[in-house]
């Protein structure tokens, strides 16, 4: 049988791993249902093995800039995500240290000066929709997934949270799609399908793949 390590030079998901976690990353475009996907698993495998951490979390802090000038930087573009601080999280969870995540606002686009503490679990998911997009931290997973979702669904999704959550009034919304979620998508997201090992149809509610995952994941995280 090949070793976790084999399996990860052959491009495959090392289920079986030699290290203390099993790193899941999850992708796919705003509103996709990564979320909903990793709530599921969370609820079934339990939040004691499981440390979750949202690729969100780790946006630069644009304090230092003007309200207006925050409004107008490009959010979806990889550049406005610090991912090697990331890289650096996740590496120090597999070597077993506790890491503190940031918090971010997103209607101010400032990060908190507090930050959440995440403990080394057996398993560590990492969502996001660039997640599959950094060569670095692709390399840290074990399992990649992609979620796919039809793009007018997925706009909807995103105008209900923004403008729920992240107090946003719906024109806003719009023209960020239109100016810099969509042409990113088409850049970056999509792009990087072609590295996940499972590409899952409407997410948390395709009942199959979530299965499929829970297994896996839990296999590997025992």
């Amino acid at each position: 049988m090949a070793t976790g390590t084999e399996r990860r030079r052959h491009g495959q998901p090392r289920l079986l791993v030699d290290e203390m976690s099993v790193v899941v990353g999850i992708a796919g475009g705003t509103g996709a249902g990564k979320s909903l996907l990793v709530d599921r698993i969370v609820e079934r495998l339990g939040a004691d093995r499981v440390a979750r951490i949202q690729h969100d979390s780790y946006y630069r802090d644009r304090s230092h800039l003007q309200a207006d000038q925050r409004e107008g930087v490009n959010y979806d573009h990889p550049d406005a995500l610090e991912t090697p601080l990331l890289v650096e999280h996740v590496q120090q969870l597999k070597n077993n240290r506790a890491v503190e995540i940031p918090q971010y606002d997103f209607s101010t686009h400032t990060r908190s000066i507090r930050a959440v503490r995440v403990e080394p679990k057996p398993a560590i998911i990492i969502e996001g929709i660039l997640v599959l997009a950094d060569e670095a931290l692709r390399n840290l997973m074990d399992i990649r997934v992609f979620v796919d979702v039809e793009p007018d669904l997925r706009i909807l999704r995103r105008l209900e949270r923004d403008m729920e959550k992240r107090d946003r009034t719906f024109s806003s919304v719009v023209k960020q799609y239109l100016d810099t979620v969509r042409p990113m998508h088409v850049e970056f997201v999509d792009p990087s399908k072609r590295y996940a090992h499972v590409i899952v149809p409407e997410g948390g509610r395709n009942i199959v793949a979530l299965e499929m995952l829970i297994a896996q994941i839990g296999q590997a995280a025992r």
